[in-house]
């Protein structure tokens, strides 16, 4: 099937690949422009970008979806359908009806829970028991389109956001070859979305503030959501932590929360306001990200300070 692929990070570029390898014609790849990153603020192609290069196909990178140039483009390239993955641009409602079989987004949950920017970093913030994918027909509106096909998979109860995002984006790059060959079979069936949703906003930088004041879950889940990306954090000795890798553990502490329990070689106990969590991993600012007992054997003086303060409170950015 001729169709043009629309995405940029990582999630997208198991799709990318997944229909390429199932040999369909993909006319053209469209992703955000080059970004300026790192201290050199050197500027930077999307994943998509590279794996899209690497695969021989032609790259657009417009500024936006809205003008008559890109929708120019689109039109010469005359795709049957359009597919999009986490491209980050809106689509006109000229460019969503301009291919014979519409736009089919790869969404990261299970339709309609948690549409919006964050789903991944939702379902693990929030204790689903089940995540997945959903492909589903474009609309005008955010994520508002009904649903054509759905993949299920159990959430691990000490999974991160990035473990399930890795394992999500495989999925949905295998379930979007099964829903062009329905859609060429002409077998492939819509379910309107019903008018109760849950919404998964874009993260800011506030929301990955730890409070170990709070239950040992809550925290646990906190950190592994927001593990590695953007990365939860609190203060220790002044300066701001990155937190990686939590566990719940069944047993409490009579020491106050953010307090530092023990730490070896398996991670890093810390009390909260009840019960305790299993940290595995932490990164200074500037630093690299290290495993517990690594990061304070070069600073054992941490090991007797309070995460966020003597109440283990956060204190912000």
């Amino acid at each position: 099937m001729r169709l043009v692929f629309m995405g940029t990070p990582d999630f997208a570029v198991c799709a990318l690949d997944a229909l390429h390898g199932a040999g369909h014609d993909i006319a053209a790849v469209f992703t955000k422009a080059d970004t300026p990153k790192n201290r050199g603020m050197k500027m930077l192609p999307s994943p998509v970008k590279v794996r899209a290069l690497e695969l021989g196909l032609a790259v657009h990178q417009p500024l936006s979806l809205k003008g008559d140039e890109a929708f120019d483009i689109l039109s010469r390239l005359a795709p049957e359908v359009i597919v999009v993955a986490a491209y980050g641009l809106l689509l006109p409602k000229r460019i969503l009806e301009l291919p014979r079989f519409g736009c089919l987004n790869i969404h990261a949950s299970l339709l309609p829970a948690w549409r919006g920017a964050s789903p991944i970093n939702a379902a693990i913030l929030h204790g689903d028991l089940d995540a997945g994918v959903t492909i589903m027909q474009m609309a005008r509106g955010l994520d508002t389109g009904d649903m054509l096909l759905k993949a299920a998979t159990p959430v691990g109860e000490a999974e991160t956001a990035g473990e399930l995002h890795d394992r999500l984006a495989v999925i949905g790059g295998a379930l979007i070859v099964d829903a062009l060959d329905a859609v060429k079979a002409g077998s492939l069936t819509t379910e309107k979305q019903p008018e109760s949703f849950t919404y998964a906003p874009l993260i800011r930088p506030e929301d990955c503030a730890v409070d170990f004041s709070s239950d040992a879950l809550t925290v646990s889940r906190r950190i592994r959501g927001y593990d590695p990306f953007p990365g939860a954090f609190s203060e220790l000795g002044g300066g701001k932590i990155k937190l990686f890798g939590a566990r719940m553990l069944e047993n409490e502490s009579e020491s106050g929360p953010g307090r530092i329990v023990s730490c070896d070689k398996n991670g890093a106990v810390i009390a909260c306001g009840r019960g305790t969590i299993l940290l595995s991993g932490l990164q200074a600012a500037g630093g690299k990200r290290m495993g517990c007992d690594a990061f304070f054997r070069g600073r054992p003086a941490l090991l007797e300070v309070v995460f966020g303060g003597e109440d283990g409170s956060p204190k912000g950015d």
